[in-house]
Formats: structure tokens, C-alpha cells, sequence
């Protein structure tokens, strides 16, 4: 029993000292004249599916809940939001060349339809980025116009 409370201490020191090590949650400098939804000029209900099922791990518009404030939950959600952003990044949107912004939309609609964005984790804590089947249908057409 002594045992056990001494792995427990020292488990709990160890998560407390890990708090120290902080995420970056700064925003990078930005021309929001190449933003996704600048760019294509959205209609505001593929704003509102972009901003609540995308923008959160795919641009710079990341909002940190309070619990990505403790480690290590914060480093797995600052990793999912890095990889997010290196794989297409909205903010940066017209920095893309032509063939890779149509290689990006038929991405974003195979995703879509095949059920794998937003991501399972994601929704987990974020149910309200969960898309109707009339939502994901409205967004993968709207997308496929833009091609």
C-alpha cells in the first residue's frame, strides 16, 4: 500500500512539472486576404460549416478550450492542429498554386464523403462540428463548383 501511494506522489509531481512545458498558441502573421473563405468568396452557410467543422485545426482560427491548457492533452491537440495545418491550412489559402487548391477540394469532398473529416477525436469534444448528411452533401457540391 505504501508503495502504491509513493508511484501515486510521484505521478503527480511528474504531471505537475509537466505543466511548466506550455503550447504555442500564438498566431502566425497573416494576410487574411488569402483566407479560404476570402478567396472564394463563400456563401455564408459553407461560412458556418468551414468555421464550425474546419477552421479549428486548418487555419490559423484554432480556438484552445481550457482543458488544451494541460499537458499532455495540450501537446496531442497542438500536434493534431500543427498536422492539420500542414496538410491544408485555409488562412493560406491563395498561396496555394491552381493545381494544388484543386488537389486540396478533391481531398476536402473524398474526406467529407467518406466519413473521415472532422475527425473522430475531434468530435468527441467538439459535437457540434458534427455535419448533417444534408450539410456534408450542401458542402461537398459547393466545394466541387469551385474546382
Amino acid at each position: 500500500m505504501k508503495r502504491l501511494k509513493k508511484i501515486g506522489l510521484g505521478l503527480l509531481v511528474v504531471l505537475i512539472i509537466l505543466q511548466f512545458f506550455r503550447i504555442d498558441t500564438s498566431v502566425p502573421e497573416f494576410d487574411p486576404a488569402q483566407d479560404f473563405i476570402t478567396q472564394t468568396q463563400a456563401p455564408e452557410t459553407m461560412q458556418v460549416i468551414l468555421k464550425k467543422a474546419c477552421y479549428d485545426c486548418h487555419s490559423y482560427e484554432s480556438n484552445y478550450p481550457w482543458y488544451s491548457q494541460i499537458a499532455p492533452v495540450s501537446w496531442w491537440m497542438k500536434d493534431h492542429i500543427n498536422e492539420g495545418r500542414e496538410h491544408l491550412n485555409f488562412s493560406v489559402w491563395g498561396s496555394y498554386s491552381e493545381k494544388r487548391r484543386n488537389h486540396k477540394l478533391e481531398e476536402c469532398w473524398e474526406e467529407l464523403e467518406e466519413g473521415e473529416m472532422p475527425m473522430e477525436s475531434y468530435l468527441i469534444m467538439h459535437g457540434e462540428a458534427e455535419l448533417s448528411a444534408e450539410e456534408k452533401s450542401s458542402f461537398v457540391n459547393w466545394l466541387k463548383t469551385l474546382k
